[in-house]
Formats: C-alpha cells, sequence, structure tokens
C-alpha cells in the first residue's frame, strides 16, 4: 500500500463524489464485508483486489462551468441543489485533467465566452469532458457547449493547444439537455483526429467523447483479466461476450477462444467494436447490433451451443429474458461482471437454482472513495 492510504478528502462534505471518508484500508475492508454478506453464501470471496495507489485514477473526467462573484468557476454538477460545487483540485481525477479545465477557465474571460447558466437556459460553455489514454498519453478534451456556434473557435483552440501541447484532440460536442454535463449527438472535430487510442491487456481501442470505456484502467486490467482466467479458454471455444459496448471484454478473450459473439444493442458501440475487433486484428470476433437475450434464443430454438457467456450488465443486472435465455443456451460457463453486487446477489440466486454453481467471486475496487464494487463470478454448468 502507498504513502496514500491515511488519504482523507478535503473537499468529501463539499463535493459528494466521494462517498467514504475513510482511510483507504478501511474502504477495502468495508467492500470486502459488503460483498461477503451478499454473495458469501454462494462459494467463498476472494480476497478484493485493491489499488496500490488510489488516487488520480479516473481518466475521464467531467467539469461543469458556470459563473459566480465576477469569475468563471469549475466543479461538480449537483442537480439536486441546481448548482455547481466549485472544486479547483479533485483527488480522484488524473492531474493532466485538471490542468486542462482550469486553462480553459482562464482562457474564456479573453475569448468573452459566456458559460452556460441552467436557470435561464443562456450562455455557451456548459461543460469540458476529458478522456485520457492511460498507456498511450493521448488526450480528447471536449467542449459541450448550448449552440454550435461558436465564432471564436480557432483561435480558442490555438491559445488552448499552445498552453496545453499535451491536448491530442478537440471536439465541440453540442448538448441541449436541461440535465447538465450530458454529451449530445451532434459533435465537430476543432483538433486533431476527434478520438485517442488507449491499450488495455494488450489490446488496443478507439476513445471518443461518448464511446463507453471504463474510467480506471489500472483496475480494468485487473477486471477484465481476471474474467478471461475465469472462463478457462484454451482455444477450443465459442465465446458470446453480451452486452459487449466497444467489444472490450470479446476482443481480449478473443487470442484464447476459438470464435467470439459480440453482441450489443447500442449501435454506435457496435461501430466501434466492429473498428475494434479490425484494428487488433481479431478476426474470429463476429459483432452483432441486437438484444443479447433474444439472439441467444434464438440461437438456442436452432439448436445452437456455446461453451462459454460473458455478461457484464448495466446496475439493474440482467432481466429475467436473458437469465432465462441464458439458461435455454446452457452454456459451459458463464463469466458474469457485475457493477451492483446486490443485483447479482439476485441473478445469481436464480442461475445457483437453475442448473449453475457458483465457482469463484472475486470483488475489485474499481472506484475507490466511492461505495461502488466491481465482482466477477465464474459460475460452471452443473452437468
Amino acid at each position: 500500500m502507498s504513502n496514500t492510504e491515511s488519504f482523507r478528502c478535503p473537499a468529501y462534505k463539499k463535493c459528494g463524489g466521494c462517498q467514504l471518508d475513510v482511510t483507504y484500508k478501511q474502504q477495502l475492508s468495508y467492500k470486502q464485508r459488503t460483498v461477503i454478506k451478499l454473495l458469501g453464501r454462494y462459494c467463498r470471496v476472494s480476497p478484493i483486489l485493491g489499488m496500490d495507489d488510489p488516487l488520480h485514477y479516473r481518466c475521464k473526467v467531467s467539469n461543469a462551468f458556470g459563473f459566480s462573484r465576477g469569475q468563471v468557476i469549475t466543479g461538480v454538477w449537483q442537480a439536486s441543489a441546481g448548482k455547481i460545487a466549485k472544486i479547483d483540485h479533485c483527488a480522484l481525477e488524473d492531474e493532466r485533467a485538471g490542468k486542462i479545465v482550469r486553462t480553459i477557465a482562464k482562457l474564456l474571460p479573453a475569448f468573452k465566452i459566456k458559460t452556460y447558466d441552467e436557470r435561464t437556459g443562456v450562455g455557451f460553455l456548459r461543460f469540458v469532458t476529458i478522456r485520457i489514454g492511460k498507456q498511450s498519453g493521448q488526450i480528447l478534451v471536449a467542449l459541450g457547449t448550448n449552440s454550435g456556434a461558436f465564432p471564436s473557435k480557432h483561435d480558442f483552440v490555438r491559445a488552448l493547444t499552445e498552453q496545453c501541447p499535451e491536448i491530442t484532440t478537440i471536439v465541440q460536442n453540442v448538448s441541449t439537455d436541461r440535465l447538465n454535463l450530458v454529451l449530445g449527438a451532434k459533435e465537430t472535430v476543432l483538433y486533431g483526429d476527434g478520438y485517442i487510442t488507449d491499450s488495455l491487456c494488450g489490446c488496443e481501442f478507439r476513445i471518443s467523447a461518448r464511446s463507453f470505456f471504463q474510467i480506471n484502467p489500472t483496475q480494468t486490467e485487473k477486471l477484465y483479466a481476471t474474467a478471461v482466467d475465469l472462463a478457462e479458454l484454451d482455444g477450443s471455444q465459442t465465446v458470446i461476450d453480451a452486452y459487449c459496448g466497444v467489444g472490450t471484454i470479446g476482443i481480449i478473450a478473443s487470442g484464447k477462444a476459438k470464435s467470439v459473439l459480440a453482441v450489443e444493442q447500442n449501435s454506435d458501440a457496435v461501430k466501434n467494436a466492429i473498428e475494434n475487433a479490425s484494428r487488433n486484428g481479431a478476426e474470429n470476433v463476429r459483432v452483432l447490433c441486437a438484444d443479447a437475450g433474444e439472439f441467444m434464443e434464438e440461437l438456442a430454438a436452432r439448436g445452437e451451443s456455446v461453451d462459454v457467456v460473458f455478461t457484464d450488465p448495466p446496475r439493474a443486472g440482467c432481466s429475467k429474458q436473458f437469465l432465462h435465455a441464458l439458461l435455454a443456451l446452457s452454456p459451459k460457463r458463464i463469466v458474469y461482471i457485475s457493477c451492483n453486487p446486490e443485483t447479482l446477489a439476485r441473478d445469481l440466486y436464480f442461475l445457483t437454482k437453475n442448473g449453475y454453481e457458483a465457482k469463484k467471486i472475486q470483488p475489485v475496487d474499481m472506484f475507490p472513495f466511492t461505495k461502488h464494487i466491481e465482482v466477477v463470478v465464474e459460475l460452471a454448468r452443473i452437468d
């Protein structure tokens, strides 16, 4: 454990981004107890995989911009209070992102760029989202604006990149949603390619402003490496990557599988997954735009079989339809990646009552200083 073990966030009560105001050792102990309480009846819970240094791990940063007492302010948008909690330095965010945000705030007055006022709906700059490639060092800056008109954009971009030459690309994202920090569908590239790339478990992925990509790459590598290990792949298996997103897990697993069917309902994510599979030369990965449950039902109805299913559902867990489709397909092994141990407990109850047993439960601390816990479970079919 690093010398940050006893760190306590000075902005804890002001911000709300952190939910655990205790030492990192105490956080890991709390999360381990939580997983044991919820899932310990299914099998032994392995010790949680924590971080050597739990600070500045967030490689995606979104800061709201506003105006108060004659100056530009940045920080965390608090929807319940309808205001911005001014935070100049966040201990969880990559420090390079903080520097860029502060630089943008200083440049706005010189270019007469007004920040957005949530109450009146007037103003131009709403927020800034920054994506940083942990391995590549590439940096994407997305300027969230209230309209597409940006008269001084060329001069502004020139000034920003001169002061922050580490920036790889800048995009303007037009968002008219009443909620703040919501990326819109309309995007214009102002500088660079409009995306960055980064590597994860030896594979390279393209990341855009709206791509889903885990915010803690250090722990994501542990999470995905654990998931692939639990699948016990030897090159002979047919694999389904359900809820595949941009294809990360399926592509990482493809080197040890015979074939991978990556299934995703979001068409934008499907495009990214296809690009990522091609980028990594994963010729045995087939990406499908479909509902994973319906797709598995169709496979089962045709009498087809698969060996392993990776499932990484949203916080609500797997739907009843998906779980029944999983049983109909009856893979030899299920690797369930969960961001919500409570819905995972519900789904494990169903699966273990219907022909599967939990072989290993591995918690991973993806989000230090928050209550969120990621868990990987290996389930094997009882023959």
